[in-house]
């Protein structure tokens, strides 16, 4: 598996535990009714704070990944040589991580898969309004897009790594 699938992969991941953690949360408080449906500042400050979450889990997340990666990559190179020195195990490590112009068409393509999912949420969050429904409904249809639409680029990624451009 390549440096990019494993990289998207632990994207993927870490996304998806967010946005399991962010509709449990939602769902639990909406039950319980400690966040009713029309107290929308309530609502945008628990969006704002598992957005601030993200990025902060992703920053974490990905440095975690790199450095993992970084002393796999080490092992390996020992194991096959074991006169390797620090200046052939930073070799192996940069030749690990190379990106080309293959890896950057991918990440558009997926990008526009992303900004597709995204796009359609926001019409359906506007559709949303208009059947009369909270406007919380709207925002919630609005983030969870957005999530799905960063998830969907990875798995888009991951698709045209394996199916190959």
């Amino acid at each position: 598996m390549s440096y990019q699938e494993k990289k998207t992969i632990t994207s993927l991941v870490s996304g998806l535990v967010l946005m399991v953690a962010y509709a449990v949360n939602a769902w639990l408080r909406y039950r319980a009714g400690t966040a009713p449906a029309a107290d929308l500042t309530l609502w945008a400050g628990l969006m704002l704070r598992y957005i601030g979450l993200g990025i902060i889990v992703t920053i974490l997340v990905q440095i975690l990944f790199h450095i993992l990666l970084s002393v796999g990559v080490a092992v390996k190179a020992k194991i096959r040589d074991a006169d390797c020195d620090d200046k052939g195990i930073e070799r192996s490590i940069k030749q690990e991580m190379v990106e080309d112009e293959r890896d950057k068409l991918i990440q558009l393509k997926s990008l526009r898969s992303g900004f597709i999912m995204a796009g359609m949420g926001f019409f359906f969050a506007l559709i949303s309004l208009l059947l009369g429904h909270p406007p919380v409904v709207m925002l919630n249809i609005m983030f969870f897009s957005f999530y799905a639409g960063s998830l969907l680029e990875g798995l888009a990624q991951l698709y045209y790594y394996r199916k190959g451009l």
